[in-house]
């Protein structure tokens, strides 16, 4: 750690001493507390953890993050609920439990415990009266509660499918937990690479098992149709959910096999069917299946297809059937196709090669004849000469082809293309809604979303509160025996709650008849799908939460999270909000869990991201007995927005320490009245300069907290300190300005730093904490932008005429602004339309100029585009006297502001407004 004194005459904070002293005064205060009868207080929260083994930096920024922005809402004077709880079921406490021959509980609470106390030394203020548990039978005897409306609904089945099976972890795996499989048919049995587990890497498996699903897709059409509404997310995000939900309106036609079956396909191009050349099935599709059974070609490439991870995309093998095309009575030959997906559509396709690039590929390897039925329309940019579909497919919507076409290969027909008969010369789109009643097919909307799979085959998770009795079925557990509780851990392979014989044998609670319990867990994206309702009223013993609060208090105002959810957590919290709203659990309109959604970046060290895993982290206490927790949440605060991926560096690290520690050293001096010493009534125009960039900061700062732009709030702050430091070692600097400007610095800096802003809050004398204070309500003067850019345009101009005539030691510097006539022809030329010359030589006054003002009209035309307004020639003085000093400190020279009729003539000419004339003397 550095321990370089920011300024000798500056005392330090301790870090040690003033942390700890803080926390305990905010829990005394109860400071972060929300009371129940709160009206619609801002909802800020976190995506609750994993509880598992130590934080890291990257943990601690997520956090961070939200406990900033509650902090600085709630000195805006809002009530703030700012929860935090535990997603503590789930596989890796089981996991742990068996590698440590202990309890996934006692494993999971020690976690709990160790994650709790790091929270606590990093300063964040949670609601801890709000605290929830997932694990703890008082919150999932409300998973249960919840299953059981759910299937009361209709919105749970049980069904027997081909499955996702992690063979490590020996459970089922729902579509969004497979990586490497892209969409979630590309993640199924039938077609595409089968992916990876989420959790442990392992290549998955499928296997066909008896499973509980919700419903979700019963809710696909609002689940898409309303991400429009979410304004407020990003649009990656809303883009990834529109992905995985998979909308697609299209057309639903038969063909007829030589099989006998008729098979439905839908297609999104029915404007093409008259140039199907082949037809295919997925691997999995029931008549495939039929087909394997009696031919060994096809039973053999069906087997592979459902047990290697990866199949060539043109892999497939013709099943010696035919199905008649109701567009033009030809046969055509099937084929399965592991390209076909099981799960879009119906998994059979009529295939035109010409048309669409996967069946080109399909047929060039397996020479099917390629047919063009569609050619660019007309008024299109594309030549139809430069068409050639033997090469590549012409995928785009045109009008059904006029000619017949040459077609090229294939062992099962060929000669002349067939076009489209009578419907030659349709448009695209208007030959599709023709076809749907010509060929007796249905118009639809489907989706690529599958239902949810929540039974899981492990311990540590919710019990699934059914019973299963050979007399009445499934039969649900009385409400009034909720929870359903997990027995003592079970070490085994296979399903564990399965060897709990004790615990799996009981009564029919219908009929009193030996039965069995259910022994799958619920997927524990079950739990974290409405934990955010909880929080509300998490002591409630009636429901799982106030219908009525709730109602009140949601949506989440803004939610903060990984990505790595988009399609798995931020679904599932959707779907459980409609649904509940829908069972009438919400009062008012809640029909979206999330109103802001903000996905943060990562912390990476030495180019990676920090991971427990990998052991490549910084941990929280190690970092904060060395530099205090304030320097680590400052630095990642201003590393970066919060949405970007930044490296941990220990120069800025240092740098953050270095800034906190002038911060209190400059409170100490205005303490010890070591501010100023001669009469400050001589330097006003100093003053004032400082109090308009004290007040334009925190306009500033305040802008940015609402942006989530907190790394340029904390920029603006560290320029005023700056600014401020500078003042203060002047000796006409006014005590009440500087301490003015340390009392708004400290607020400013208070949701980022709380400790030390504390710490300097009470050195001022303040009362109360600084965590309930008021928020700076300031703004600069109404031409403080255009003031800032006059000055900051002065001093870089004074620099680089500095540099460029290699002036070494500035005596004198005047600056003289521009006459009132030339303000004049600018005001004219920014309203002039068109012929600014004109407008300005249009003016008496300015024509009596002559030559000078035409020059400077022409000038003006040259730049009309970007002409701005700038300030009166009497405001442009003033500005740039009050900001004389900061040129006299920074080159050591005399600096004279001038008036355009005190300046001598040459001088007075070459300025113009918003850029003074200069003179520096050696």
């Amino acid at each position: 750690m550095s321990t370089d004194e920011p300024e000798s005459r500056e005392r330090r904070f301790d870090h040690t001493e003033i942390e700890p002293k803080w926390q305990e005064a905010w829990d005394d205060a109860d400071a972060f507390h929300v009371p129940d009868d709160a009206e619609d207080p801002a909802y800020v929260l976190a995506m609750f953890p994993y509880p598992s083994g130590e934080m890291h930096m990257g943990h601690v920024r997520n956090y961070t993050i939200t406990d900033a922005y509650a902090r600085y809402k709630r000195m805006d004077g809002e009530a703030v609920l700012h929860p935090m709880g535990w997603d503590s079921f789930g596989l890796p406490a089981e996991n742990a439990a068996n590698e440590r021959d202990v309890d996934p509980r006692g494993w999971t609470m020690d976690c709990i415990a160790n994650i709790k106390e790091q929270m606590d030394l990093m300063g964040l203020g949670f609601d801890w009266d709000r605290e929830v548990t997932t694990c703890e039978p008082e919150y999932f005897r409300w998973n249960q509660w919840l299953f059981l409306q759910f299937r009361e609904a209709g919105l749970v089945e049980r069904t027997a499918t081909e499955l996702n099976w992690c063979p490590d972890c020996e459970t089922v795996l729902a579509d969004e937990q497979v990586e490497g499989g892209g969409t979630p048919e590309e993640s199924r049995g039938g077609g595409g690479a089968a992916g990876v587990c989420w959790r442990c890497g392992t290549p998955i498996e499928h296997r066909e098992l008896d499973q509980w699903f919700f419903t979700i897709t019963d809710y696909a059409e609002e689940l898409y149709d309303s991400l429009d509404d979410l304004e407020g997310w990003p649009d990656n995000v809303r883009e990834m959910q529109r992905n995985w939900i998979g909308r697609q309106e299209g057309d639903a036609v038969e063909f007829e096999l030589t099989t006998g079956d008729d098979v439905e396909i839908f297609t999104t191009r029915l404007d093409t069917i008259h140039g199907a050349t082949f037809f295919a099935l997925s691997p999995g599709h029931e008549v495939a299946q039929a087909i394997a059974e009696d031919d060994e070609a096809v039973e053999e490439y069906v087997h592979r297809a459902a047990h290697e991870d990866e199949l060539p995309e043109t892999s497939g093998v013709f099943t010696g059937e035919y199905a008649t095309n109701p567009a033009t009575g030809e046969e055509i030959p099937v084929y399965v196709a592991d390209y076909v997906l099981e799960d879009v559509g119906t998994g059979a396709l009529y295939a035109v090669p010409a048309h669409d690039d996967r069946d080109h590929a399909f047929a060039v390897e397996h020479e099917i004849p390629i047919e063009q039925v569609v050619e660019p329309a007309p008024e299109s940019d594309v030549d139809p000469d430069a068409i050639d579909v033997q090469e590549a497919a012409f995928a785009e919507d045109g009008v059904l082809a006029l000619d017949d076409v040459e077609v090229v290969g294939g062992d099962h027909g060929g000669g002349a293309g067939a076009a489209s008969g009578e419907y030659d010369g349709l448009e695209s789109e208007a030959a599709r809604e023709l076809f749907v009643d010509v060929f007796d097919g249905e118009h639809r909307v489907e989706y690529s979303l599958q239902d949810w799979c929540i039974s899981r085959q492990r311990y540590w998770g919710t019990p699934i509160p059914l019973v299963d009795c050979p007399e009445c079925g499934y039969v649900p557990v009385p409400a009034e025996d909720l929870p359903v509780e997990l027995p003592e851990f079970v070490q085994t392979t296979g399903n564990p709650l399965d060897a709990a014989e004790e615990w799996k044998h009981v009564s029919c609670p219908d009929c009193g008849a030996p039965a069995e319990r259910e022994t799958d867990t619920m997927d524990t994206f079950v739990d974290s799908s409405w934990y955010f309702l909880r929080y509300v009223s998490p002591d409630l013993e009636t429901a799982p939460f106030d219908g009525e609060r709730a109602g009140d208090w949601m949506p989440v105002d803004q939610y903060v999270g990984g990505i790595e959810h988009a399609t798995m957590h931020l679904i599932y919290s959707r779907f459980f909000t409609k649904v509940l709203d829908d069972l009438d659990l919400l009062e008012g309109d809640v029909r979206e869990p999330f109103r802001n959604l903000l996905t943060q970046g990562m912390v990476r060290k030495g180019g990676e991201a920090m991971s427990s895993s990998t052991g490549n982290v910084v941990s929280p206490a190690s970092f904060v007995e060395d530099y205090g927790a304030d320097t680590a949440r400052h630095f990642m605060m201003q590393a970066a927005q919060p949405e970007k991926d930044f490296d941990w560096i220990e120069e800025g690290v240092e740098s953050s320490y270095r800034f906190l520690q002038r911060v209190y050293g400059l409170a100490d001096r205005v303490v010890d009245g070591a501010v100023g010493a001669a009469d400050v009534a001589a330097a006003e125009d100093v003053a004032a300069y400082v109090d308009n960039e004290i007040d334009a900061t925190a306009a500033a700062a305040t802008e940015e907290y609402d942006a989530f732009r907190f790394n340029h709030a904390l920029q603006a702050i560290r320029e005023l300190v700056s600014l401020l430091r500078r003042y203060a070692d002047r000796e006409d600097a006014d005590p009440a300005t500087v301490e003015r400007g340390v009392d708004v610095v400290v607020r400013l800096l208070g949701p980022v730093t709380p400790h030390v802003g504390e710490e300097v809050w009470e050195h001022l004398g303040r009362e109360g904490l600084l965590a309930e204070a008021g928020w700076p309500d300031l703004e600069p003067p109404a031409d403080y932008d255009v003031a800032r850019r006059l000055v900051e345009g002065t001093r870089e101009d004074v620099r680089d005429i500095v540099d460029v005539a290699d002036i070494a030691d500035p005596q004198r510097i005047e600056v003289a602004v521009a006459p009132a006539w030339k303000h004049r022809a600018l005001e004219i030329a920014i309203e002039a339309e068109g012929d600014v010359v004109g407008a300005v030589m249009g003016e008496e006054e300015l024509r009596q100029r002559g030559e000078e003002a035409a020059d400077f009209a022409k000038d003006l035309a040259a730049e009309a585009e970007a002409l701005d307004e700038q300030l009166a020639p009497e405001a442009e003085l003033a500005a740039l006297e009050r900001a004389a000093w900061l040129l006299r400190d920074e080159f050591d020279a005399a600096v004279e502001v001038l008036s355009a009729e005190a300046a001598d003539d040459d001088l007075a000419s070459r300025a113009e407004p918003g850029r003074p004339a200069i003179h520096i003397e050696e």
